[in-house]
């Protein structure tokens, strides 16, 4: 399946990640690997869709990137102050995912646990490393498919090897 068949979540909200074989997504606030090819792919999944993280995932990007371009940024905070330029702070998940616009989750773990059960499809890059990390990708139960296993690749930084899965809910 191409990757432009899943440019938007099919019934409204996706969710987004890399993980490590052994399933860590995280590691003291950052991605504990840089594979271009990832990031070009979390590009085109997450097109001009809103997205939707934690602060701490906000507070995770550089600042150059902040806000992702060409992208609704929702960003879910306790701070009832806290603001910044480009990102729309709300306080509450149901908050953040109403809108009739494609919603991407992108992170980080709490944001993921909290909006899996709203989540249709799942758009996950594998890398084929094992990592010490501190935050791990939710577990997809048997209530979710696997509608595409990805071909492994070779990234260009490194040689690592990745691939795209692409998951959704069960009827």
């Amino acid at each position: 399946m191409s990757d432009a068949a899943w440019s938007e979540p099919v019934r409204g909200v996706g969710m987004v990640w890399a993980r490590s074989t052994d399933g860590v997504i995280g590691a003291d606030g950052g991605m504990p690997w840089h594979v271009p090819e990832d990031l070009a792919h979390f590009r085109q999944v997450t097109g001009s869709a809103t997205v939707v993280m934690g602060r701490r995932t906000w507070d995770a990007l550089p600042p150059r990137f902040r806000p992702l371009p060409g992208r609704r940024n929702v960003v879910l905070t306790r701070d009832p102050s806290w603001a910044a330029e480009g990102a729309v702070p709300v306080h509450d998940l149901a908050t953040a995912l109403d809108t009739d616009e494609p919603v991407w989750v992108i992170g980080g773990g709490q944001v993921y646990a909290a909006a899996l059960p709203f989540a249709d499809r799942v758009s996950e890059t594998v890398i084929d490393v094992q990592v010490d990390g501190d935050t791990v990708a939710p577990t997809l139960d048997d209530g979710w498919q696997r509608v595409d296993d990805g071909d492994w690749h070779q990234s260009r930084n490194g040689g690592v090897r990745y691939r795209f899965v692409e998951w959704s809910r069960r009827s």
